[in-house]
């Protein structure tokens, strides 16, 4: 599913340009057999620093909001909630902006 994932990244890097990927040091991200596009760099996050990684916070707050204390039916049902948060979510950009904003990274 990565490199499917990078290869859809790579795609969309115009002609010529490199892009860099933050990633925490999940398995699947740091994987001997991934094999990446050399358009792509891939940059991990140093291990246990979940403040360098503002998509923590995006994921606590859709616990937080839509996701948290269910019990789920099925794998289907999973799907239609996370489905769900995530339709809920993303039409909000300004709040997605204000979730991964560090204040500390601008002063």
């Amino acid at each position: 599913g990565m490199m499917l994932h990078l290869a859809e990244i790579s795609a969309a890097v115009a002609p010529g340009a490199h892009a860099v990927l933050l990633l925490d040091q999940a398995g699947w991200h740091i994987s001997a057999a991934l094999v990446v596009p050399a358009n792509i760099t891939l940059l991990p996050l140093p291990s246990k620093c979940p403040e360098l990684n503002p998509v923590e916070n995006v994921w606590q707050f859709m616990r937080d909001n839509w996701l948290s204390n269910r019990i789920f039916k099925s794998y289907e049902d999973i799907l239609d909630h996370c489905c769900f948060a995530w339709n809920c979510l993303i039409k909000q950009p300004w709040r997605i902006m204000s979730i991964g904003l560090r204040k500390w990274a601008h002063e």
